[in-house]
């Protein structure tokens, strides 16, 4: 007996690309480079402006969408046309979504900018920002900074890394309210941990243990505020037995590392960002790990950086994980 199976394929939907394709039609100055491309005769290519004709073969056209080059080499992106319902479209899902994490207009720039192309897409997303209610409310004013005190320069992944505690999210099924930041000062790549308000000196000396050095190996130096959790007798005498020094920033001045402040700073940007519209910590820090992991798109940034260079392992002699 023959068996039949019935097999259903299933792919996903993108109305996002018919209603991009349907609005070139309303927009005449892409209009005129999408019948050139298809007909590309003398008479359509005189139509088009002197700049539009000089750069026409950064141009490209699949049948829906049009795509343009910046430079002649570069990654082709998505030509977005004169339609300001679909710009505000694309920039909410790229800033104020959960995936976008309200970002400031540097980093929403550079990743819609990765993906698509319109004239005055800067100045675009720039008004865009500003105008966000929920930024405005929950990012503090740039305030002066006071002089710097640097601390040594980072010279490998995870071998210096700092430690920071957000507080006041909204609290998970564990009751939990916080999140443990440790940052690679390298590479700024960023481990999360929710904990209770309440997390004791031997918790986070747990969590150290657990995200970091399993996975890295012992950092030679560990930045940290002078928060009760990390200045007790149980910690000191933790880092002196896994024989790391505990460098400490002062508490008012926390310029001392001022690389690294600037990641939890926009940590906590986008923690209360979706502290305001997500009511579940589990959520916020699943959101905030995956936006703040891709932030940096520089080819020093975490992931290119990880990428050519892991972190040594851990030292002979430490490998021992501490009694507690």
């Amino acid at each position: 007996m023959e068996l039949g199976i019935n097999a259903t394929v299933s792919s996903p939907v993108l109305p996002l690309r018919q209603q991009i394709a349907d609005a070139y039609d309303d927009d005449a100055f892409y209009a005129g480079i999408i019948h050139y491309l298809r007909n590309p005769r003398a008479d359509a290519l005189a139509k088009l402006t002197r700049p539009t004709r000089d750069t026409i073969t950064r141009y490209d056209h699949d049948g829906d969408l049009l795509t343009y080059a910046i430079e002649t080499f570069d990654t082709p992106r998505v030509v977005i046309p004169a339609d300001d319902d679909l710009r505000a479209r694309l920039v909410h899902e790229y800033h104020d979504a959960p995936a976008g994490g309200h970002l400031g207009r540097e980093k929403t720039f550079a990743a819609i900018s990765r993906d698509f192309f319109w004239s005055r897409m800067y100045k675009w997303i720039r008004k865009w920002v500003r105008s966000c209610e929920v930024c405005q409310r929950v990012k503090p004013a740039a305030s002066k900074q006071a002089a710097l005190c640097p601390l040594p320069i980072a010279t490998s992944a995870w071998r210096s890394i700092s430690m920071d505690f957000i507080f006041g999210l909204p609290r998970d099924a564990q009751g939990r309210t916080g999140i443990l930041v440790f940052v690679d000062r390298f590479s700024k790549m960023v481990n999360l941990a929710p904990v209770a308000a309440e997390v004791t000196a031997d918790e986070s000396a747990e969590l150290f243990l657990d995200l970091v050095f399993l996975h890295y190996g012992l950092p030679e130096s560990i930045v940290s505020d002078r928060d009760p959790r990390f200045t007790s007798a149980f910690w000191t005498r933790l880092s002196a037995l896994l024989g790391t020094r505990l460098l400490m920033s002062t508490a008012a001045h926390l310029e001392t590392d001022v690389q690294t402040e600037r990641v939890n700073r926009v940590l906590e940007d986008v923690l209360r960002s979706y502290a305001t519209v997500v009511r579940f910590l589990e959520l916020i820090f699943t959101y905030a790990r995956v936006r703040v992991e891709q932030r940096d798109t520089r080819v020093d940034g975490p992931d290119a950086v990880l990428r050519q260079q892991r972190a040594a392992p851990a030292r002979s002699g430490s490998t021992r994980r501490p009694k507690f």
